[in-house]
């Protein structure tokens, strides 16, 4: 499911009804949570959260007049997503967040290298989520990013 906007609030505003409450609600815990630094924008034709080039000017290495992106929200055809690329960089990361989440969600986890699969919106465990904003800051992300990604 590709949504063409030019904006956070228009991607909101052309999804389905069922699916605006629980990406609008995982926006505002995202936007809360991260550490300043990071901008929202659309990114991948997703809500995405980017380190700017005014703070990393070499931008993403497979595009660097792209800022370096960083967590991406999509509502995709089956499923509410998250793309946290921290997790897929920083194995501790993944595996604090791997052990927490049956703590907050009773169903198995559905994730990929940086994908977290939410099927049933009405599982999102927004305090998880609003915990791993809070983890990693731009520079932070930057050094793991320059360490473990950019070649």
């Amino acid at each position: 499911m590709t949504i063409d906007a030019k904006t956070p609030d228009e991607y909101i505003s052309k999804l389905p009804e069922d699916r605006k409450q629980a990406v609008s609600k995982l926006r505002k815990t995202v936007q809360q949570n991260l550490p300043d630094g990071f901008e929202e924008c659309i990114s991948y034709k997703m809500i995405g959260y980017v380190v700017p080039h005014s703070l990393y000017p070499d931008g993403y290495h497979c595009n660097p007049k792209l800022p370096l992106p960083f967590i991406n929200i999509a509502s995709q055809k089956h499923f509410v997503a998250l793309y946290h690329s921290g997790i897929y960089a920083d194995k501790n990361l993944m595996n604090w967040f791997v052990g927490e989440y049956p703590k907050y969600v009773k169903t198995k986890l559905d994730m990929g290298k940086s994908c977290i699969r939410f099927k049933k919106v009405e599982t999102i465990p927004y305090d998880l989520i609003a915990e791993l904003c809070q983890k990693m800051t731009p520079k932070d992300w930057i050094s793991l990013y320059e360490k473990n990604i950019k070649k």
